[in-house]
């Protein structure tokens, strides 16, 4: 879009209106004024300042050096800065000043032509631009609204000052506080637009190198996310110790996170971003400029990089992580043996770590959170292994040994899930026990109450579900008695809890006490390690005394089906394939799937002739000529394929002497088909 021309003249007569209305009639010209100008004129005049005063006191040069003194941090990061300014804008009749956070111009550069009018106004080192000194002024009003500002000619205060126009914007050290000021004053008629945005631009350069130098010895990572940002002046930047916690966060980092500066001491980096900072040194070690995508609690995506102590790869940082991490781990974890007297592996986060990145990290995570008083939300499509990943995370911690409760919200009617998960007492309702019954949070007392597809559970229990959890004691229906429970809670849902809060039909007050630690599962289309993950499954269903694997041709079928139905679906193909296999076959082919899988990966009924294993096609008997009609529809030479279905299950069934596991696998299809087949013909 083109730019509309800055009319200087038609600005100053409106400014003139301006004036008049306030100064003359007492009233607020808020159409012609921009709202923190009109907010400095408001101040300056209720702290009673003259618009019509032309002069004021001269620059106080003892003060200027004291200034400078206590200004040596900010000077020494910002000269260079400005020198570079001063070089983009010269010759257009313009200045460069630093000012201190009181308003006290500490340095200047600026061209010879305007620098003498600028001294008529003492703009220069010494003199105090403060809005209660020198009126409504970028500098004094910068300070004032904390944020960039233009003041254009009559916009000043004082009628003196008139003949400027002014840009500056505020600078903040690492820590947020006020440091000073950077400015471009001209004469008016030689306003440009893009002065504020250079102003804008180099107090972000200074603030940057503030940032850089106060937290030099710590790890600094950088993020945005655009991955084009990293690197650049829009990144954000955050402060982080060896052990992961925040030390820093410049402003654009607070925005991007959603956090106000005092959070900062109470987060940790894992609960900001889903990537386990190891993960992070590691990348940093191998390749420092390279970027790593991370997701933010709410699922924000961004790209990172991390450099610093952290990208120097020095193995003392290194241990001190480990050291750190040991530190944090809970005490009370007893370790389990992987595989204990049964034969089957224990089921623990270690188990599932199969090498897929994204449930490394949530595995990471979790870890982390052991034995601590924080709930788990664990989301994922339907199938991804939520209970399962329930499971092993109430195995790896310290009430290992006590009880998983587990509770689908959704497989319960809406009547019964209160009795179910609060109990009851004898006669609570019609066709209660006698006896009672106890509740599934008072069954999980000493160990972990798993609530899965919390986002079906009723809104009228989710109060009461939110009352225990904040009380830590469980009323049974029918009784007054309150009971005290210990529990760990893990929920999960195949829902966005946050969008069903959106709609109403979540609390979200119990969405804010539930996600705690929120858990993203990959679905199985999205892993990396799926062969992994079937060698997995194949050891555990087969036992520890038959070795069966997959041939590579269902092995590649698999990588690329899209498994609607996860892990859920793949455990049971895998179960469905061992079942079928014949006791002295190890060796799992597209004939053992399940018909749907078999139909769906390409197997098709229609092409069973074309798909046949190479012995068969080589051994497949002649067509009979019974089977060749002379159809005008087809042409002479053509089959039916019904015919030449049936002949050949009929020879290769004679082939084999009647042995259906030889004739399926012969034919390229599963014993299931071949019997359905056969029942049909």
């Amino acid at each position: 879009m083109m730019q509309v021309p800055f009319n200087v003249e038609a600005r100053a007569v409106n400014l003139r209106e301006a004036r008049s209305l306030y100064f003359g009639r007492g009233e607020l010209p808020e159409a012609l004024l921009d709202q923190n100008v009109l907010r400095s004129w408001e101040r300056c005049r209720q702290a009673g300042l003259d618009p019509s005063r032309l002069s004021c006191g001269e620059p106080d040069m003892r003060g200027v050096v004291e200034a400078r003194e206590r200004n040596r941090t900010l000077i020494s990061h910002a000269q260079p800065v400005l020198e570079h300014l001063f070089e983009q804008i010269r010759n257009s009749h313009s200045m460069v000043i630093l000012a201190d956070a009181r308003g006290m111009v500490l340095q200047s550069y600026g061209d010879a032509d305007f620098l003498s009018r600028a001294e008529q106004v003492s703009l220069r080192p010494g003199a105090s631009w403060h809005e209660f000194e020198r009126g409504t002024n970028a500098i004094g009003t910068a300070l004032a609204e904390r944020g960039a500002v233009n003041v254009f000619g009559s916009e000043h205060f004082f009628e003196g000052n008139a003949f400027l126009t002014c840009s500056a914007s505020p600078i903040q050290d690492a820590q947020g506080r006020l440091m000073g000021v950077l400015d471009i004053s001209s004469d008016y008629r030689a306003f440009q637009r893009h002065s504020l945005g250079l102003v804008k631009m180099s107090t972000r350069i200074i603030e940057k190198r503030l940032f850089e130098s106060e937290f030099a010895h710590q790890g600094l990572l950088s993020f945005h996310t655009r991955p084009d940002h990293v690197g650049s002046l829009c990144e954000a930047l955050l402060a982080i110790t060896p052990d992961g916690d925040l030390v820093g966060a410049d402003q654009a980092a607070l925005e991007l996170l959603g956090l106000r500066r005092e959070d900062l001491s109470r987060r940790h980096y894992d609960m900001l971003f889903d990537v386990p900072l190891g993960t992070l040194i590691d990348r940093a070690r191998r390749d420092p400029s390279s970027l790593i995508a991370i997701s933010g609690r709410n699922g924000e995506r961004f790209y990172a990089r991390l450099r610093g102590n952290f990208g120097a790869a020095s193995s003392s940082v290194i241990h001190a992580l480990n050291e750190a991490r040991s530190e944090r781990a809970p005490k009370l974890v007893k370790p389990e043996p992987e595989v204990p007297a049964g034969g089957k592996p224990r089921l623990t986060l270690q188990f599932l770590s199969t090498g897929d990145e994204r449930l490394q990290m949530a595995i990471d995570k979790a870890q982390r959170v052991l034995g601590r008083d924080i709930p788990i939300l664990i989301q994922g499509e339907s199938g991804a292994g939520k209970e399962m990943f329930a499971k092993a995370f109430h195995n790896s911690g310290p009430r290992g040994q006590g009880p998983f409760v587990a509770l689908n919200c959704a497989a319960i009617p809406e009547t019964l899930i209160e009795s179910e998960l609060f109990g009851y007492s004898g006669g609570a309702f019609t066709g209660a026990r006698k006896e009672g019954a106890v509740g599934k949070i008072q069954q999980a007392h000493g160990g972990t109450l798993f609530l899965d597809e919390i986002g079906d559970m009723p809104l009228s229990l989710q109060a009461r579900l939110l009352r225990v959890l904040q009380e830590r004691c469980v009323t049974p229906l029918g009784t007054n008695k309150s009971i005290p429970v210990d529990i760990t809670l893990v929920c999960a849902t195949h829902r966005r809890l946050k969008e069903e809060v959106a709609r109403g039909s979540f609390r979200e007050d119990l969405y804010y006490r539930l996600n705690g630690l929120c858990i993203n599962l990959p679905s199985l289309r999205e892993r990396s390690d799926i062969e992994s993950l079937i060698d997995k499954l194949l050891r555990e269903e087969a036992g520890p005394n038959r070795q069966v694997e997959v041939s590579r041709k269902v092995m590649d079928a698999f990588m690329r089906y899209r498994w609607p139905g996860n892990i859920r679906q793949l455990n049971n193909v895998i179960k469905v394939a061992i079942a079928l296999l014949d006791d002295d076959e190890t060796l799992i082919e597209t004939w053992h799937l399940p018909d749907d899988i078999f139909e769906e990966i390409g197997q098709m009924e229609g092409s069973m002739a074309a798909e046949l294993p190479p012995q068969t096609r080589s051994s497949a008997p002649n067509l009979p000529a019974s089977a060749v009609v002379n159809d005008p529809a087809s042409g002479p030479g053509f089959c039916r394929l019904e015919e030449i279905e049936r002949d050949m299950i009929q020879r290769t069934l004679e082939a084999e002497k009647g042995n259906i596991s030889a004739a399926a696998r012969r034919l390229g299809i599963s014993r299931n088909t071949l019997y359905r087949k056969l029942g049909r013909f």
